[in-house]
């Protein structure tokens, strides 16, 4: 008898997983509660593990999108450990006759061409559309949700339609050189990330304001005691911590800034939860420090440094990258001299940094050669005034071209 392993839920609103990659493969021997395949959410990627020792029976294709509960694989029980390895003889004669293995998968096995994933299976019933008429794309022509998706819109057209569309033009003649393409299916965090954007600008009166900061104090700072602060905390002493602190303190004085729309309500937050952007191999995460207005500098350090290295490593937890009431995010290690960063809902705001440049500036009538910033804050106009963003920025330029603001509280 065969353990039927389900999809497991992972967080409260989500409905379905994308199979990212089978670290086990078919017919391989598993352990108890090893890792057999990675799972991929709209928020995080998660790993699978073996619910009992046995022989692995996956029943979907790396790509394949399954709803939550939905079976993924089977794991046979009473399977002994995989027996010593077999004579290379034996190997180059089982490679040399492929059609003999292939020939019963494709006869009756989950992996026969026109058998539907989970979430096409579901898809093609709810509509009556056969799966042997669907065309698969999927590993060994297995129908993909997107294939069902296909199908169904395909039924909704007109033969009628068809005939009279114009008929197509002439091809021009083809373009001397290489035009390759490459489709790539896009994640489920690409996705999330593409709907929360395209939401936050049609939802929201987002506007941004722009100021300058030098950052000569704060260079100074960090070359004095960059040594003595790594030596005792084990980290280095980075822009970041200087902007959170510089943050929290103005947040203070502009609590609408880290405010948020609740309906018809105005939600204020009498602590920092603040969100730092990280660019992860997946693309773009936003894990969050909780409480950082009680942090210190080493503290933040230490929390940013933790929390970028999961995000790069694919190990952040939803509970990670949940809440939030502010975000700050850094264009600048990319180069970004500008630009006009996006809320990140439900929050009202969010800062931008860019690239430090050398620029001429006018102090005391006299043209002195300083380290100039773009600071960008993007902000919410329905529940953010013009003076209190301007107010706000003003106030975080000031503590940051006098960072001994920081430690008084002045």
């Amino acid at each position: 008898m065969a353990l039927e392993m389900k999809v497991p839920t992972v967080g409260e609103s989500i409905t379905e997983v994308t199979l990212s990659r089978w670290i086990k493969n078919d017919g391989e021997f598993v352990e108890m509660d090893e890792i057999i395949a990675e799972l991929e959410s709209d928020k995080a990627t998660f790993e699978l593990t073996a619910e009992k020792a046995g022989i692995l029976k996956t029943l979907a294709a790396e790509g394949d999108t399954i709803p939550v509960g939905a079976v993924i694989c089977a794991i046979e029980e009473g399977a002994g450990a995989p027996a010593a390895a077999p004579a290379k003889e034996e190997k180059v004669a089982a490679s040399a006759a492929p059609a003999a293995v292939a020939a019963p998968v494709a006869a009756g096995d989950s992996y026969a061409a026109g058998h539907p994933s989970p979430a096409a299976g579901k898809i093609l019933a709810e509509k009556g559309i056969d799966p042997k008429d669907v065309n698969g794309t999927g590993k060994d022509g297995r129908v993909t949700k997107e294939d069902a998706e296909k199908a169904q819109k395909a039924t909704a057209v007109a033969p009628a339609a068809k005939a009279s569309a114009p008929a197509a033009p002439a091809a021009s003649a083809a373009p001397a050189g290489p035009r390759s393409e490459k489709r790539e299916k896009m994640s489920n965090l690409r996705k999330t990330v593409a709907k929360r954007l395209v939401a936050v600008k049609n939802e929201t009166a987002m506007l941004t304001t722009f100021n300058e900061v030098d950052m000569s104090p704060v260079m100074e700072i960090r070359a004095k005691y960059k040594d003595k602060f790594k030596e005792k905390h084990g980290v280095g002493l980075g822009f970041m911590s200087f902007f959170t602190k510089a943050v929290c303190e103005a947040l203070k004085e502009f609590p609408a800034v880290n405010a948020r729309i609740d309906g018809e309500e105005i939600v204020y937050n009498n602590f920092v939860d603040c969100s730092i952007a990280v660019s992860a191999p997946k693309g773009l995460v936003v894990p969050v420090i909780r409480n950082v207005e009680s942090m210190t500098l080493a503290e933040i350090e230490q929390e940013v440094i933790k929390l970028a290295l999961k995000a790069r490593e694919n190990k952040l937890s939803i509970d990670e990258m949940t809440g939030g009431t502010f975000t700050i995010t850094n264009g600048g290690v990319f180069g970004s001299m500008m630009s006009t960063p996006i809320i990140n809902a439900p929050q009202s705001a969010i800062l931008g940094m860019h690239n430090i440049v050398e620029r001429p500036m006018a102090v005391n009538g006299q043209v002195v050669i300083k380290p100039m910033m773009y600071l960008a804050l993007s902000y919410d106009h329905r529940i953010i005034d013009g003076r209190e963003s301007v107010g706000f920025l003003v106030r975080v330029k000031q503590l940051l071209e006098d960072p001994t603001r920081l430690l008084l509280g002045v």
